[in-house]
C-alpha cells in the first residue's frame, strides 16, 4: 500500500488511518541487528574487548585465587610472579582478585550511569522537541545553565552534601550526563517533527506522549542508542575520577579509581597496584570509544549528526 502524502490524505478523507511511515534512520534502527553484521574491523575488535571485560567480570569469583578484600595473603608489593598474577600491593592484596571485582564495580556504576541519563535525557529531549514553544525554551535555558556548571564541581557538590557512596556517585554522574542527552535528542526530534508521518498522526487525534513515544521513538532510538554508548565511556572516566578522589565506593573496596588513590604514593616501590586498574580504565574506555565510532557508521548519517560526531 502506498504510504506517500496522496494516501495518506485518501485514508484520511475516507475515515480509514493512514499507515505511519518511518523515516530513514527508523528504518535503520529497526534493521539494526543485521547492520551490526556490517560494522568495521575495529568495532568488531572492540566488541571483542568488551565482551571479554564482561566474562571476567561475571566470572570474578571462579577466577581469582583471593578475595579482594583479604589482607596479607602475600608481602607488601610482591612482584608478579606464579601465585600473584599481578604482584601485591602495599597491605599484602592480591592485585589480580582486586583488578576482577573491580571490573564488576566499573561495568556495572557506568553503565547504570549512561542508562539513567539516556532513559532521563531521551525522553525528555523528545517530549521538549514535540512541544516546543515557552515550555522548550525555558527548559532548554535551564538546561544550558546546568550544564555551564563544571561537573566535577557539581559532583563534589553532591557527593559533600549527602555523603559518599557508589550508588550516590551513579545517580550523581547520571543525573549530569542528562542535559547533553537532551539536548541531542531534542535535536533529532526537532529534524522529524515537520515529517508527514508526524503530520499524520495528528491529524488522527494522537496525543503528544503517543506521538513521542510511537511515531518518533522508533526514529531517534539509534541517536539514543550512540548516546548511551558514548555516555557510557565518560561514565568510566567520570567514576572512576571520583573515586580516585576519594568520593565513591569506601575502601577496602576494589574500585579502580580508589586502587590506584591508594597506591599512587608507592610508585618508588611498585608500579603494578597502579599500573594495572590504569590499563584497565584506559583499555575498557578505548573499547567503548571505537565500538561507538563504529555504531555510528552503522545507524548512519541521521545519528552522527545528532551526536554532533
Amino acid at each position: 500500500m502506498s504510504t506517500g502524502p496522496l494516501a495518506w490524505r485518501a485514508a484520511t478523507l475516507s475515515g480509514v488511518a493512514a499507515p505511519t511511515r518511518r523515516t530513514g534512520a527508523g528504518r535503520r534502527f529497526a534493521a539494526l541487528p543485521a547492520a551490526l553484521r556490517r560494522l568495521p574491523w575495529t568495532g568488531y575488535v572492540a566488541l571483542a574487548g568488551l565482551a571479554l571485560y564482561t566474562a571476567l567480570a561475571l566470572a570474578a569469583p571462579l577466577i581469582a585465587r583471593y578475595s579482594p578484600t583479604d589482607v596479607f595473603v602475600g608481602g607488601p608489593f610482591d612482584p608478579p610472579s606464579a601465585d600473584f598474577w599481578l604482584g601485591t600491593d602495599a597491605l599484602g592484596r592480591d592485585v589480580a582478585s582486586r583488578v576482577l571485582f573491580g571490573g564488576r564495580t566499573v561495568l556495572v556504576s557506568a553503565c547504570s550511569a549512561a542508562a539513567l541519563s539516556a532513559l532521563l535525557g531521551g525522553a525528555l529531549g523528545l517530549l521538549l522537541g514535540i512541544k516546543g514553544g515557552l515550555v522548550d525554551e525555558i527548559a532548554m535555558r535551564a538546561l544550558e545553565i546546568v550544564m555551564s556548571i563544571p561537573p566535577i564541581i557539581f559532583a563534589l557538590l553532591i557527593v559533600g552534601i549527602f555523603g559518599s557512596s557508589l550508588w550516590l556517585v551513579v545517580a550523581t554522574v547520571g543525573l549530569l550526563f542528562v542535559p547533553n542527552v537532551t539536548r541531542v535528542t531534542r535535536a533529532a526530534t526537532l529534524a522529524l517533527v515537520a515529517e508527514d508521518f508526524v503530520a499524520a498522526a495528528r491529524a488522527r487525534g494522537e496525543g503528544t506522549l503517543s506521538i513521542a513515544f510511537h511515531e518518533l521513538m522508533p526514529n531517534i532510538a539509534g541517536t539514543i542508542l550512540v548516546e548511551f554508548s558514548i555516555r557510557s565511556g565518560f561514565a568510566v572516566l567520570f567514576i572512576g575520577g571520583l573515586g580516585f578522589l576519594g568520593f565513591g565506593a569506601a575502601p577496602p573496596s576494589p574500585d579502580w579509581g580508589l586502587m590506584i588513590n591508594e597506591s599512587r604514593g608507592s610508585l618508588d616501590s611498585a608500579i603494578w597496584p597502579v599500573a594495572a586498574p590504569a590499563i584497565g580504565i584506559a583499555v575498557l574506555v578505548v573499547c567503548v570509544n571505537l565500538f561507538t565510532d563504529a555504531l555510528l557508521r552503522v545507524i548512519g548519517p541521521d545519528a552522527r549528526r545528532g551526536t554532533g560526531a
